[in-house]
């Protein structure tokens, strides 16, 4: 992938395009798919994890919205100790970087988790912040900037590997939230999170989702998505802080448009349902539109948007 290398504080990808947590698994589910190139992929990250083994929401867990999908897995995963000694081994030479996606319903939890990632060979740790915080009556750690900046000073103290923080756009201004955990310590942000929404059974008048509410993604919140990557910028870029895009990316054209606004690497995530493959295409289109435009890197397209002028 000549030319499409990017670093992002301590993380360096061969290119800008990664998989999403939650919808690439650890990784391994795409290893029997037929004509996946993990080196085709900038980085994976792995699915949410948390200290100790979850099962995860009531089903059913997912819905089909138009343009979009609402999802409620409510973060079953194996447990973090069964990640790093299980999965890990199997999956850690495969031509493609690694992040760990942590969870928690404490301060504690999350750091504890870093610190079972820390012990292995992961490029970097993503905090989802978008969980419930047990101690103040389940209000999302995310929803507050206070809080959002302890969870990272937490994982912080117990990880020297780059810190990727995750907002949650079901705020007031995500502005506030990401200066919040920029202060604290985070190396990176990935901009944004799933909306959180809900689908109704108008036949017998029940929710369709077992949990009632979930996070919409998909190609439904691009525009809403745009706009948060285009307010974190406004903190992130005089600290030279990178964003990692995402939201409903599913072409290169999506691609370009999330570093236009100031990304510096994209996450793809909801149409890898729809094409497994649908990665290799961005990354093949995103070449294509350099070299047309004579460009060298991808970091050239970042905050190139210019507004209209008044």
């Amino acid at each position: 992938m000549s030319g499409l290398e990017v670093k992002l504080a301590g993380l360096t990808l061969a290119n800008p395009v990664m998989l999403l947590s939650g919808c690439a698994g650890f990784g391994e589910e795409l290893a029997g798919v037929e004509g996946f190139d993990f080196s085709q992929v900038g980085a994976i990250c792995l699915k949410g994890t948390t200290l100790k083994p979850k099962e995860g929401n009531p089903p059913p867990r997912v819905a089909e919205t138009p343009a979009g999908m609402l999802n409620a897995i409510g973060l079953q995963n194996p447990g973090a100790r069964h990640v790093a000694e299980v999965i890990w081994p199997r999956i850690q030479h495969w031509p493609t970087r690694f992040i760990a996606n942590i969870a928690g319903s404490t301060v504690e939890e999350y750091a504890e988790v870093a610190r079972v990632f820390d012990a292995t060979g992961v490029a970097a740790i993503e905090i989802n912040i978008s969980c419930p915080n047990v101690k103040e009556g389940g209000v999302a750690f995310g929803a507050d900037p206070v809080m959002a900046a302890r969870v990272v000073a937490g994982v912080r103290r117990a990880t020297s590997k780059p810190i990727i923080t995750k907002l949650s756009p079901n705020v007031t201004d995500i502005r506030v939230v990401a200066r919040a955990v920029i202060e604290a310590g985070t190396d990176i942000i990935s901009a944004v999170n799933t909306f959180m929404g809900m689908a109704v059974d108008w036949r017998c008048g029940r929710p369709i989702l077992g949990n009632v509410q979930g996070g919409l993604s998909g190609a439904a919140i691009k525009p809403a998505a745009l706009l948060q990557v285009w307010r974190v910028r406004e903190v992130a870029a005089p600290l030279g802080i990178p964003i990692i895009g995402q939201g409903g990316i599913g072409t290169a054209r999506d691609a370009v448009e999330f570093l236009m606004v100031g990304a510096m690497a994209v996450g793809v995530g909801t149409a890898l349902f729809q094409s497994p493959l649908v990665a290799g295409e961005i990354v093949a289109g995103l070449k294509a539109y350099l070299q047309e435009r004579g460009l060298d890197s991808p970091a050239q397209l970042t905050g190139t948007l210019q507004p209209h002028q008044t």
